[in-house]
């Protein structure tokens, strides 16, 4: 029988895993900088003399501050990064700067870029070397695009001459590469030595590099021969060597392969780390399933925002840089819309005569657009996953059609219903329902058509779609069903 916790006062309790810890913390940070914000401006209604109200300010300045930085140093970097981010630049400094020193680097390396920068903005030169000093050489290589280049130059003095050649390999590959998130930290055994002497060299080490799920099994020009698991390591007789127990079945990676199409494998197989050998077998780091989450989020936030025709931007950045970031798509939004009011106002006749045309029209072009963003969704996904070839474009885009077909058949007999019970017009309702799958239609072709153009010339699937969608339903969907009002109600 186990000793309750609470029988033992020695004994540490775990940390539960509580999704609204980060978010509880903080709602008590912006609630002591609001109270803050409300001593210094009752200060400042004071007389510019008082120095009372001075010391009472510098009092309260200071009390609030510890109890910021006891709720700071409680928490996990990861959770420090989430608060920085949650908070306008000048409270964002505020809180940055009461972070203990020894965790800079662990919380530079968890916030967003856009954090990032506007921190490493306010940092000295030898603020920034302290965070960076202890770093691995894949974590630098993570930074050193922000970093100031005399700052990376200096660090590079401090590491040794494998560090500062697998720091440049690293800074040397593609943003978006595997060699750019793969970290060079692992076991390697030779295969003709025994699990005894492999148990022995481990518990060497200080402790196993994270996610270490696999030893690597090398020759002595570092060529990969196969992987060891640990789980096999630990229950086969210590007598065997390495040779007769090690996987020459394995998936390997190339540095200069898709970070997504990394991500990929990993789900896929089910992976926690995988090796990554260059074009003569050698193995030169790897990447860990902590690696390829973070694409994986990188990745569906950058979607989303591309969809919308953004980039990523600071949440509290001025109004002028905003601006920039989000005018272009909105601009071009704007002239589509004045397109698709250019095509309604063709057929203000028709209009004029049946005024409730005007109000049914909008539901045409919604149920046009919604029916395309699904079917855009479902192609910018299998694009990201690999999925559309040549030989398996046409079937899909024959069982798009065929998905669309039905479910407009199916929408358009409610809204002819609705056309109906509005309008007390069987013609206006049959004409509703027309128009209502031809949009459906076209929704769903431009919703094909869309990310498969732009990934044909290299460009992201995503970016701007969900606006070239919009005014290909508003434009077509108005001209339709207007069309088909003028010809048959007319």
């Amino acid at each position: 029988m186990h000793p309750h916790a609470d029988d033992n006062p020695a004994a540490v309790k775990p940390r539960r895993l509580d999704p609204e810890d980060a978010q509880h913390a903080l709602g008590e940070v912006q609630e002591l900088l609001r109270r803050q914000h409300l001593v210094e401006e009752l200060v400042h209604r004071q007389e510019a003399g008082d120095d009372k109200a001075k010391i009472v300010e510098n009092l309260v300045h200071r009390q609030h501050e510890a109890e910021l930085k006891a709720i700071i140093d409680a928490l996990h970097p990861a959770d420090v990064a989430f608060i920085l981010g949650s908070l306008p630049k000048d409270e964002r400094q505020m809180v940055w700067g009461l972070v203990d020193p020894e965790h800079d680097g662990d919380v530079l390396l968890e916030v967003e870029d856009w954090v990032r920068e506007s921190l490493i903005e306010s940092m000295d030169r030898q603020d920034l070397m302290a965070a960076t000093g202890n770093m691995d050489a894949d974590e630098l290589a993570d930074l050193a695009p922000d970093l100031p280049p005399d700052v990376v130059a200096e660090v590079q003095k401090g590491l040794t001459d494998e560090e500062r050649a697998q720091l440049l390999e690293a800074m040397g590959y593609p943003e978006d590469s595997v060699g750019a998130i793969m970290d060079f930290e692992m076991v390697r055994v030779r295969e003709d030595v025994t699990l005894e002497v492999v148990l022995r060299y481990l518990r060497r080490l200080q402790e196993l590099p994270d996610h270490t799920d696999q030893i690597f099994v090398v020759d002595r020009q570092d060529r990969l021969q196969g992987i060891l698991e640990v789980s096999r390591l630990l229950v086969s007789e210590p007598e065997t060597d390495v040779r007769s127990v090690m996987k020459t079945d394995y998936l390997a990676l190339n540095p200069l392969d898709s970070d997504a199409d990394a991500a990929g494998a990993f789900e896929r197989y089910d992976l926690v780390s995988a090796p990554v050998i260059d074009d003569q077998y050698r193995l030169i780091g790897r990447v860990t399933i902590a690696d390829v989450v973070d694409v994986m989020r990188e990745d569906s936030q950058e979607q989303a925002l591309s969809r919308a025709g953004m980039a990523e931007e600071d949440i509290f950045a001025p109004v002028m840089s905003a601006l920039r970031n989000r005018a272009p798509w909105l601009l071009v939004n704007l002239c589509t819309a004045a397109v698709a009011s250019t095509v309604a106002s063709r057929f203000e006749n028709t209009v004029s005569q049946i005024v409730v045309l005007a109000f049914l029209m909008s539901i045409v072009a919604g149920i046009g657009g919604n029916s395309g963003n699904q079917t855009m969704t479902m192609i910018i996904r299998a694009l990201a996953m690999g999925r559309i070839t040549g030989r398996n474009l046409w079937p899909l885009v024959k069982r798009e059609m065929m998905v669309t077909l039905l479910v407009g058949l199916c929408g358009s007999l409610v809204a002819a219903m609705f056309a109906w019970v509005f309008s007390g017009s069987i013609a206006i309702a049959l004409v509703m329902m027309a128009a209502m799958i031809c949009n459906m239609l076209i929704g769903a072709s431009f919703g094909v058509m869309v990310p498969m153009v732009r990934a044909r010339f290299g460009k992201d699937p995503a970016i701007g779609s969900s606006v070239l969608l919009t005014f290909a339903t508003d434009s077509l969907g108005f001209f339709i069903f207007l069309g088909l009002a003028t010809i048959f109600l007319l």
